[in-house]
């Protein structure tokens, strides 16, 4: 059951639902996202990001590329839910094909900070190499302020619908990415959160393909209350309403990154066991018990996105 990305996505944005992309960065989070997954019935995509794939490979990008997959497709193997491996924000040649050659299902290219044409060609060259290996791509318009990972803007860009039209069928991109003013990292919105729900309409119409909000983790406030109960500092983490993202789904968000959420929900998990058992020092206990919550997590995204039962 290990798939193409595009397959998922197809699916999901002809009957206008869509699919939570969790990163990962460990065996514990994938563990959490992929019980959650089988409980809900529902497809999964998995995301790592260039940063997760140095420290997965020990520094070695090609030993941390292929331990995902492997890692993805053991368990694939054994189960009955469609899942994808994708790479999140691919700023780096280098890090873009050591993906394909280890055989992720699909990678994105992220040149979004540079001009539309530069952005076009580099989008270009990617979807030519992947495509040949079967692997699906996407690609990002317009910029998220924020900071995740090796990602980071100062303020956000808009995507121009008609732009996006163009950019779509020049590229032979898989999926898009637009910017519709949604943040990355955990303190998205100083003041109340505003989506462009025309914006994001207008490029559905237009492409007619699968599109994917990033910076979308809704911070839910039960687990920055835990998480700071017990000694973490996130005073003013602020992320995007659930009912937001909801409407953006039914106008044609069909992937909706999730990374956020589950940070801090593990951190919040292993802070309150770390706290009443001070003597535990086997990594298995107060691992699981952050891992109880990321599923937890998990579970709700799938279903307020209307991916559960959809596998």
């Amino acid at each position: 059951m290990y798939v193409n990305t595009k397959d998922i996505l197809e699916k999901a944005s002809k009957e206008y639902y869509a699919v939570p992309a969790f990163n990962i960065n460990n065996m514990e989070f994938f563990h959490a996202i992929l019980d959650g997954a089988l409980e809900k019935r529902a497809p999964l995509i998995i995301e790592t990001s260039e940063g997760a794939i140095k420290y997965a490979g020990n520094g070695d990008i090609f030993k941390g590329a292929r331990y995902f997959v492997e890692l993805v497709r053991l368990f694939a193997d054994s189960v009955d839910i469609p899942i994808a491996l994708h790479l999140d924000h691919g700023k780096h040649f280098e890090y873009i094909i050591a993906a394909i050659k280890a055989g992720y299902s699909s990678v994105m290219i992220d040149a979004s900070e540079e001009p539309f044409e530069e952005n076009m060609e580099k989008t270009k060259e990617i979807v030519k190499i992947a495509h040949a290996a079967g692997v699906s791509v996407e690609a990002e318009l317009g910029q998220l302020a924020g900071v995740e990972d090796n990602v980071s803007a100062e303020e956000s860009v808009l995507v121009d619908p008609d732009q996006a039209k163009i950019f779509v069928e020049e590229t032979g991109v898989d999926f898009l990415a637009p910017a519709i003013g949604t943040s990355h990292g955990a303190f998205k919105f100083k003041g109340e959160s505003k989506l462009d729900y025309d914006r994001l309409k207008k490029v559905k119409e237009l492409t007619k393909v699968p599109l994917v909000l990033h910076g979308a983790s809704s911070v839910l406030t039960e687990y920055v209350k835990m998480a700071e109960e017990y000694g973490a500092d996130l005073g003013g983490a602020k992320g995007v309403p659930e009912d937001q993202i909801k409407r953006c789904v039914e106008l044609g968000i069909n992937k909706v990154n999730t990374d956020t959420d589950l940070r801090i929900a593990f951190i919040a998990g292993m802070r309150k066991y770390l706290k009443e058992n001070p003597k535990e020092f086997d990594p298995r206990h107060y691992l699981g018990a952050g891992k109880k919550l990321v599923k937890e997590v998990v579970m709700n995204r799938l279903e307020f996105l209307g991916a559960a039962g959809k596998a």
